[in-house]
């Protein structure tokens, strides 16, 4: 009985011991958010309001740390052990107003210069790397035969890049522009979500917690004394350019302008185009960004920042310890396959640009393998400035940054964030041209045209030149103009007052028996029919490097594998050669009558021009599920929108005709008088480099599609024709039109079914 008593004795102690030991740590209230870090791995935490009330339960990850997400705003929050003990001190949750409680958080110094941590209004740190306009001298390759930026001296024009990629990397910014930059002569603040890298705190994909990040990190910044007006920028490409738009919608005080590149318009067009999961590029992007969320390892999270880390930084390390709280947004994507306005329209930068206030310039490609072709619907969205102006051409990615446009965006840059003339620095990027177009594309040889804003002697009347430019600029045949094929200059260029273009008018197409495409509607009823296969071609129309690399998909004529549709497996409808040049610059969509003997069935439209030297050339795409075919009120035959809303999904009946509109993303092509535009109607797959879709429905098998045109159902593709544009060139090279793949033309005979 003694030994039992003092065993039960010593449980008793060790239990006792172990309470004591546990601890909450330090808990503090963030944005519609609470974290706790500092407490013991594996301790239950539970939040409570000011009543008492349990908010929620939480399990301390092993780095100490947890974090409780959707709070309600308001004060007298706290964090207590589950089990009982000691409670935090009252805590108070923040709400997404723009402005933090206090400005003092922004009394920060931040040096000219290196590597550091910026902290935010929650407490959280975020690292970035400053480099000033010299760092140019060692970043870009080749750097010294070229005249380099003056002596860092006194304050300097700044701009700030801002994303989840490594772009604290003291190496440099991973995907970033800070080189280019500095060769404008601007000092770069290169800076890592929360989350990510060395930053503290945890990810998730743009909430709005990382909107009110770039605030503070605008604020801060701008504070410092070697800004220049105390005013900054901002760039980047791609995330780095969608990022500017989350941050510019809270409206800094302190920010000047914005320059996003190569972005999206909603996460839906890129995600789930038409409602199908693009399983290629978008699922890809996803899958990484949740791997660079991990605490930073030998296997997870951002390379760079494990090194530092084994170099020993210490604050690195204890920033890790929120990572593992990161959302899964694999799982976030699954369950939001649907259109949820209260979570889809915060990341739909459409919804939110009209709160932009400060001048921007905007770039984007109607071919852009990666974003997606859907952004230039953001300009007739930007009412919330009037210093705006956009370009969109064809082209990869990285063509943002072709020649045409980077003219434009340093002068924007010089003329609204500098605010000086751009001849100052023009010299530097003209020579450096070579140089830049070799490493970012792998091509030679390329140079800057001129630009009559950059010969302007005095700021004043450089800011007029540029400030008469239309807003609105279309670059056509991007691959054309150049010395060579596929050189990132286009063969003319054209520019409007707003978009869409002024005078646009509606052109359809009928479809037509032996695969005709006509000018008037069917008087007689025809139908074809093809066998539904979303693996009879290759998944993408491009393997390799998805860069500049040797043969890569940004060099000047990429080896792209764009493949024949298999017989049987498509319909396919040509247009009589056209009398004279057409040009189409929007969106547009193709209708169909359609019966199937599948309940849902995926759709890919493909719209081509083909050539009268045999050459056929790629345009775009379209794409639609055929459960998600309601329309929104808001569509249009020439801007077609789909309600994707839950309630909205209805299977397709196999008993009788169903009528389908499959948007069609964005173009500016002119189709060549004696050239032939056509429409293919297939199962997605085989017309993108890196988009492609894995998980189509049917889920398995094949399924027969027939489409009908007849006088009662006429089957049209519906494109936005600009008239009057005057086309000063004849057909571009073929191959040679960037992002836009080329083939042999080879006749596709439609299998005929009845009607």
């Amino acid at each position: 009985m003694a030994l039992v008593t003092g065993v039960f004795a010593l449980l008793l102690l060790a239990t006792a011991t172990n309470a004591a030991a546990a601890t909450i740590g330090t808990a503090r209230g963030s944005v519609e958010q609470v974290y706790v870090r500092g407490a013991t791995p594996g301790l239950q935490v539970s939040l409570v309001n000011s009543s008492g009330a349990t908010v929620g339960t939480k399990t301390v990850n092993s780095l100490g740390a947890t974090l409780f997400r959707d709070v309600t705003p308001g004060t007298g929050y706290k964090v207590q052990p589950t089990a009982g003990g000691a409670a935090s001190g009252a805590l108070t949750v923040l709400s997404k107003q723009s402005a933090p409680p206090s400005t003092t958080i922004y009394d920060q110094t931040i040096p000219t210069k290196g590597y550091g941590y910026l902290t935010t209004r929650d407490g959280t740190q975020l690292a970035y790397y400053v480099h000033p306009p010299s760092d140019v001298a060692n970043a870009l390759p080749g750097a010294g035969g070229l005249p380099l930026p003056p002596p860092d001296t006194g304050p300097t024009p700044t701009l700030i890049e801002y994303s989840g990629y490594g772009y604290a990397d003291p190496a440099g910014p991973q995907s970033g522009l800070a080189i280019l930059a500095n060769l404008m002569g601007f000092t770069v603040v290169d800076v890592n979500m929360r989350g990510t890298g060395c930053s503290g705190g945890a990810f998730d994909f743009f909430e709005p917690l990382q909107g009110l990040d770039g605030y503070d990190v605008i604020e801060a910044v701008s504070r410092q004394p070697w800004v220049l007006h105390h005013k900054v920028g901002m760039i980047g490409i791609s995330y780095g350019g969608i990022s500017q738009l989350f941050t510019a919608q809270t409206q800094p005080p302190s920010l000047a302008a914005i320059s996003p590149l190569s972005v999206i318009d909603n996460t839906q067009t890129t995600l789930y185009p038409g409602g199908i999961l693009n399983t290629g590029f978008a699922v890809a992007w996803a899958q990484e960004r949740i791997h660079d969320a991990q605490p930073a390892s030998a296997t997870g999270g951002q390379p760079w920042a494990y090194k530092r880390i084994q170099d020993g930084d210490a604050t690195c390390q204890a920033n890790q310890d929120l990572h593992p709280e990161a959302v899964d947004l694999m799982a976030k994507i699954r369950a939001n396959d649907h259109y949820v306005p209260a979570v889809a329209d915060p990341l739909s930068p459409v919804k939110f640009v009209d709160k932009i206030q400060v001048p921007t310039f905007m770039a984007c490609q109607w071919t852009d393998e990666q974003t997606g072709g859907h952004c230039p619907t953001l300009a007739e969205h930007f009412t919330g400035t009037n210093n705006k102006w956009f370009t969109f051409t064809n082209g990869t990615h990285v063509d943002s940054l072709a020649p045409e446009t980077f003219n434009r965006w340093y002068d924007f840059l010089q003329l609204y964030v500098a605010q000086q003339a751009p001849i100052t620095n023009s010299a530097l990027i003209k020579a450096a041209a070579p140089v830049i177009y070799q490493e970012a594309m792998g091509i030679t040889g390329v140079t800057m045209p001129p630009d009559l804003v950059q010969v302007q002697p005095t700021y004043s009347a450089a800011l007029f030149a540029f400030n008469t430019q239309p807003p609105i600029r279309v670059l056509f045949d991007n691959g054309a103009g150049g010395a060579q094929p596929g050189h990132p200059q286009p063969g003319f260029e054209k520019s409007f007052s707003k978009f869409p273009i002024p005078g646009t008018t509606m052109k359809q197409w009928y479809l037509g028996s032996n695969g005709t495409l006509n000018n008037a509607a069917p008087t007689q009823s025809g139908a074809e029919a093809f066998t539904w296969n979303a693996f009879n071609r290759p998944l993408t129309d491009f393997t390799g490097d998805t860069a500049g690399g040797t043969n890569g998909l940004w060099t000047a004529t990429p080896p792209y594998n764009w493949t024949q549709n298999p017989a049987g497996s498509a319909v396919s409808y040509v247009t009589a050669p056209l009398s004279s040049n057409t040009t189409v610059i929007g969106a547009g969509s193709v209708k169909l009558f359609v019966r199937t003997n599948k309940p849902n069935v995926d759709f890919q439209a493909t719209i081509s021009e083909v050539r009268p030297d045999g050459k056929e050339t790629f345009v775009q795409g379209g794409w639609l599920r055929g459960s998600a075919r309601k329309l929104d009120p808001s569509s249009t035959p020439l801007e077609p929108a789909l309600s994707l809303r839950a309630e909205d999904i209805s299977p397709m009946p196999t008993d009788r005709w169903v009528d389908v509109v499959i948007p069609l993303y964005y173009q500016g092509h002119v189709y060549r008088a004696g050239s032939r535009l056509r429409l293919t109607i297939s199962a997605p797959n085989g017309d993108q480099p890196i988009w492609s879709f894995k998980e189509t429905q049917p889920p398995s098998g094949t399924a027969s599609v027939t489409v009908r045109h007849t006088s009662g159902m006429p089957s049209a593709i519906r494109l936005p024709v600009v008239p009057g544009v005057s086309v000063p060139t004849g057909l571009p090279p073929c191959p040679g039109l960037r992002g836009e793949p080329c083939r042999t033309y080879q006749a596709f005979t439609n299998t005929t079914a009845k009607p």
